[in-house]
């Protein structure tokens, strides 16, 4: 019996072949889409869960009075190290690293590499495997090294390189060849090798940082990333006062009295970093997922409903015939679910085809369908039972249960169609398609602000590279003269040597200050940017008062600064120009720093803070530098980067030149926005598709099933557009009912959202008149074709129609 009904079943699918087919996909599209967001959730989840003994896993982190005095997502060197000594019974274990960035040179081969300077307990803490090496000796030479199996085949060509020399250079400029101790096997995504998108690929041990210059200890040292294992039982709230009693006992008054330090779960650090970006962008994926799905089962459902009302003969047939009601019932469920399985598997068959671009797209790659556990592979089917079951049920119950004399005549005098219900669930997904598209262009539009020529200052036509390192006076002024001979080159406008670019990655805790003869009570926390004379002219960043420096640096000019116009007001001076040739001091120290130039505000970070106090330090002064920044010509840039890369390598040989464009940074500080944006659109995308599948099957059954009364209208003396807006109505009244409802809602949604901006768009009518009108469009046109077809017909053919 059961063969018999999947035999009919089949029979009225291939019957009905339109009908299947856009039923089919539709669902299938919402499903794989559906599939894709999970299984990008599902990898978000992930991180970090895979580490040894994860549940105890902390990351310290620091909450400072005023933001400005440090970093987040650093803390003090020493404090974990005292605390494992100190209270042996609340922690278990600990990791702190200093991350630093260097050339790496073997033979002709010469790149600047990521390196993570840190403690032996690396491999043991977290339970990383090596693919070649001893676990218990490798950090053991000072000058050893473990890699990642990418670095080894990068250098090597392949992963059997234990004792095998590579060159890196320090940051007074020498060189010294490293020992390969171990080749680190492929781990998964984690917050230890990785934080911020900083991926380290060669670890180095702690007992060499002085050749980097590097200090991992002190309590004065707050810019290393520092983790702790807790023993079994322990609590983070375990370690609170800890924390504050070694702070305040070894610290500065300075550090202690303006420094919290935190416990973080790395099972949760991943997702809740950077303001928790990441999990709202989860939470965004799922809901818009979640949507898209529905949107699939409700077309799925109304179809379903829609077409049932259309076999009431062949139900009567089937009951007169001695059909009994449980078997129609099973007959609607089983053709219902058949269909839901069939689009299942085609989506999972787009699920394989799409995975690589959908990546793209979030910029993670998606987990590949033989990764999950076994029991996510049953999930897909029993969706697709519960789906089919739910499509069938209406018609199962209703259909089954009519009389075979009003199933023969095909009335519905016992139950009324329900078109109010089917017309609320179309509403529905007009209002949903219309809300994703209203949202991706005010996401859009948000992001557009992001590289927009309102951001203080201009980004076009500069690259920017990073640079081999001496910080010393001598480096320093080698470094100048090579950015000088740079400058001469004809492609190029202006160049500039400096510690930070304006990409809100690099600022680090700038100098307290207070005006000299004031209150020293009264400082003013600031952002720090080591800079030359050129950085302003390099970036065109206007200056509101006096100079940006002098155009040749004498060491008279060491106590000269230049701030921006938050830091000017902060101090006190409301007019710039009040404040050129003002001192300020530094708590702590006796220089009178003279303040030489006042620049406007423009966004060193992103636009989610508020502009703060920003002081340019000369970098003749503080002697640190990573970047030169280059303004190139207009006109082929591809020219300009060939001369320029030529010079490179005449002036500084050995050292790569890996030049990124401004935009490029700029791309990297706002992923997640752009990310978010790709994805509204493509969810957009998605979402018309499946409301014009939906409303082309529901036109098709409209029309098939007012074939007569098309006809009867024709012989009557009614035209073709008349014809044609008899249907319009029905639908352009969902359209404007889904207008009405989407608005304030989406209104509601995306005025939230930018709330978490500090700079923002205004919303204006265009997000809301687009959508609105291009859903209209495409709905009036899809409408008019599928109508216009029966409407040319003869009268006589229409008539004729059962």
């Amino acid at each position: 019996m059961l063969q018999n009904y999947f035999t009919i079943a089949w029979r009225n699918l291939i019957k009905r072949k339109a009908f299947s087919v856009i039923n089919i996909l539709g669902l299938s599209i919402g499903i794989a889409f559906t599939m894709l967001a999970a299984a990008y959730v599902w990898g978000e989840y992930q991180v970090n869960r895979s580490l040894k003994n994860a549940d105890s896993q902390y990351i310290i982190q620091s909450r400072w009075k005023d933001p400005n005095m440090g970093i987040e997502v650093t803390s003090i060197a020493q404090l974990p190290k005292t605390l494992k000594e100190t209270y042996p019974r609340l922690v278990a274990n600990y990791y702190h690293w200093d991350a630093i960035s260097s050339n790496v040179s073997k033979g002709d081969m010469h790149f600047r590499e990521s390196i993570q300077i840190g403690d032996s307990t690396l491999l043991n803490m977290y339970g990383f495997k090596l693919a070649a090496g001893n676990p218990k000796t490798v950090f053991a030479n000072p000058f050893s090294t473990v890699i990642t199996t990418e670095m080894a085949i990068k250098y090597f060509g392949k992963t059997d390189v234990i004792g095998q020399a590579i060159n890196i250079e320090s940051f007074n400029g020498t060189k010294h060849d490293f020992v390969i101790s171990g080749v680190l096997d492929e781990v998964a995504e984690n917050t230890v090798t990785s934080v911020n998108g900083y991926k380290s690929n060669f670890f180095i041990p702690a007992n060499n940082a002085a050749f980097f210059g590097r200090n991992l200890d002190g309590w004065s040292n707050v810019y290393m990333v520092c983790y702790i294992e807790l023993q079994k039982g322990v609590k983070p709230g375990d370690l609170v006062k800890p924390m504050q009693h070694l702070i305040k006992q070894n610290a500065s008054a300075q550090i202690s009295q303006n420094l919290r330090p935190y416990l973080v779960p790395l099972k949760t650090f991943y997702l809740d970093a950077n303001g928790g970006v990441v999990r709202k962008m989860l939470y965004t994926v799922s809901l818009i997922s979640l949507f898209i799905l529905l949107m699939a089962i409700i077309n799925f459902v109304n179809i379903c409903i829609g077409h049932s009302s259309a076999r009431m003969k062949e139900m009567g047939i089937r009951k007169v015939l001695g059909g009994l009601k449980k078997q129609l019932m099973w007959q609607f469920l089983i053709e219902s679910t058949l269909l839901v399985m069939i689009a299942t598997l085609i989506a999972l068959v787009i699920y394989l085809v799409a995975r690589p671009y959908f990546g793209d797209i979030l910029g993670k790659p998606v987990t590949g369908l033989l990764s999950f556990p076994g029991y996510f592979y049953g999930l897909p089917f029993l969706f697709a039972l519960v789906v089919g079951l739910l499509a069938g049920f209406y018609p199962a119950l209703v259909l089954s249960a009519l009389k075979s004399v009003d199933s023969l005549k095909g009335k519905l005098n016992t139950v009324k169609e329900s078109v109010l219900f089917r017309k609320s669930l179309v509403t529905f997904q007009f209002a949903t398609a219309a809300v994703a598209f209203i949202a991706a262009i005010i996401v859009s539009q948000q992001v557009g602000l992001f590289f927009s020529n309102n951001i203080g200052f201009n980004k076009d036509y500069v690259v920017y590279a990073q640079v081999p390192r001496d910080w010393s006076a001598k480096g320093v002024q080698q470094m100048e003269t090579r950015r000088f001979q740079l400058a001469e080159n004809p492609e190029v406008t202006t160049v500039s040597l400096s510690y930070e670019i304006p990409d809100g990655g690099n600022g680090g805790a700038g100098p307290q200050l207070y005006r000299a003869g004031g209150d020293p009570k009264k400082i003013v926390s600031t952002q720090q940017l080591v800079t030359d004379n050129q950085y302003a002219e390099t970036y065109k960043i206007p200056l509101r008062a006096g100079s940006f420096f002098t155009r040749a640096y004498t060491p008279g000019d060491s106590a000269k600064i230049v701030i921006n116009e938050t830091a000017a007001k902060a101090l006190g001076w409301r007019d710039p120009k009040d404040a050129i040739g003002q001192f300020v001091k530094v708590p702590g120290m006796n220089t009178l720093f003279n303040i030489c130039g006042v620049t406007s505000d423009f966004h060193f970070g992103s636009m989610q803070q508020n502009i703060g106090p920003i002081v340019f330090i000369n970098v003749n002064f503080a002697t640190n530098y990573r970047y030169l920044s280059f303004r190139l010509q207009p006109g082929d840039m591809q020219k300009s980067i060939a001369s320029l890369q030529k010079q490179w390598s005449t002036l500084m040989p050995g050292a790569p030149f890996e030049y990124h464009f401004m935009d490029e940074a700029l791309q990297y500080l706002y992923q997640t926005e752009i990310q978010l944006k790709k994805a509204s659109f493509l969810a957009t995308v998605i979402a018309i598709i499946i409301v014009m599948l939906g409303v082309l099957g529901l036109i098709s059954l409209s029309i098939q099933k007012r074939t007569k009364e098309i006809g009867i209208r024709k012989v009557l003396g009614s035209s073709v557009p008349g014809i044609i807006n008899l249907f319009l109505k029905e639908f352009l009244a969902v359209v404007v009912i889904a207008g009405l409802i989407s608005c304030p809602l989406a209104y509601l949604i995306m005025h939230a959202w930018l709330d978490g901006y500090a700079y923002r768009i205004n919303i204006n009518v265009k997000p809301f008149a687009i959508p609105l009108m291009l859903l209209t469009i495409m709905t009036v046109l899809l409408i008019t074709v599928q109508t216009i077809k029966t409407a040319l017909r003869s009268p006589v053919k229409s008539l004729r129609t059962e």
